[in-house]
């Protein structure tokens, strides 16, 4: 009985062992499948676990990253302007004469001293005194070419600003159309009116010899000593270096031009009464010498012929100078 009863554990043991090969060859696939599934899960959790947060913190890397890059930005580029600031505060000859677009060397502005100092000089021989005539020909020679230049400086930098915002809307309208800031540089050099085209011409070359987009526009204020031209050298190397929205902030640029070209407008409004009177009270001196000269040229005459004359004719133009700058710098409203 015992022989039959091991015989029976034995065929079921052997059945069980059969069964299990069996279903493990039948499930064999299903089970290696889930056993990759499971290793793949596990494997993308772990990665996640490290990884998850170095990105987390990167992303909240980025916006101080790209703030501080734009503050060491800001900060070299206001160092920069408030060194050309001081420049263009006493600029050279050499430096209003560029800045007045003219191509004079420092030999044609000395011929051209010469010249006025001595026709200046030939003029007031015939008709005033000796020394009144060199002090007149002292102011040709070192004034009135000076005068020139800075009168041509102004001029043009004035039609500058009355066409520079122009031009930024053009860059404006063709960076939002899909334009390279480059082919709107040059679309201003060939079509804007002087002397912003000659002036975005040079940028043009500039990059043509291999300097940068913005170190080609930061030397524009160089040329071009004004705000606007500092605004747009810093808008466009801030876009350069750290990236942006050039459109928006162009647009902000034109729209703060057009802003300051109409404060400068109400502010010549305002002041032009108090001009009006400084021409008056600055004429009215010269108009009665003039009237009592053809009333009554002898009695004007004793301040040209007689020494004493001269000394109060003399400091009477002084006074006027004076009285003529005071009243300049009464009414010259700088914003």
């Amino acid at each position: 009985m015992l022989g039959s009863f091991a015989i029976i554990a034995s065929v079921a043991v052997l059945a069980m062992l059969s069964a299990g090969g069996i279903a493990y060859t039948l499930l064999y696939g299903r089970i290696e499948q889930e056993d990759a599934v499971e290793r793949r899960l596990e494997f993308v959790s772990h990665r996640n676990r490290t990884e998850i947060v170095p990105r987390s913190s990167r992303a909240a890397a980025d916006p101080a990253r790209r703030r501080k890059q734009l503050q060491d930005t800001l900060k070299e580029l206001e160092a920069q302007h408030k060194a050309k600031a001081r420049q263009n505060k006493s600029p050279t000859i050499a430096v209003r004469i560029q800045q007045a677009g003219l191509s004079w060397s420092r030999r044609t502005f000395i011929i051209i001293s010469l010249a006025s100092g001595a026709v200046v000089f030939l003029v007031s021989w015939l008709f005033l005194p000796s020394y009144a005539a060199v002090a007149f020909g002292l102011a040709g020679l070192l004034g009135l070419p000076r005068w020139i230049v800075n009168r041509i400086r102004k001029r043009r930098i004035r039609k500058f600003v009355d066409e520079f915002a122009n031009a930024i809307d053009v860059i404006v309208r063709g960076v939002k159309s899909g334009l390279p800031l480059n082919d709107c540089i040059r679309i201003i050099s060939n079509e804007a009116a002087e002397p912003v085209k000659s002036e975005f011409r040079k940028i043009i070359e500039s990059q043509a010899l291999g300097i940068t987009l913005a170190d080609a526009v930061n030397k524009l204020p160089d040329r071009v000593p004004v705000p606007e031209a500092s605004f747009f050298g810093i808008v466009v190397t801030i876009q350069q270096r750290a990236g942006g929205n050039l459109s928006e902030a162009l647009g902000n640029l034109s729209r703060v031009l057009r802003d300051r070209k109409k404060m400068k407008g109400k502010i010549a409004a305002m002041a032009m009464e108090a001009k009006a009177s400084a021409w008056i009270i600055g004429s009215l001196p010269i108009v009665v010498m003039i009237l009592v000269f053809l009333t009554s040229p002898a009695y004007i005459m004793l301040l040209f012929t007689e020494p004493f004359g001269n000394v109060i004719l003399g400091l009477s133009a002084a006074w006027m100078l004076i009285g003529v700058f005071v009243m300049r710098r009464m009414i010259n409203f700088d914003f």
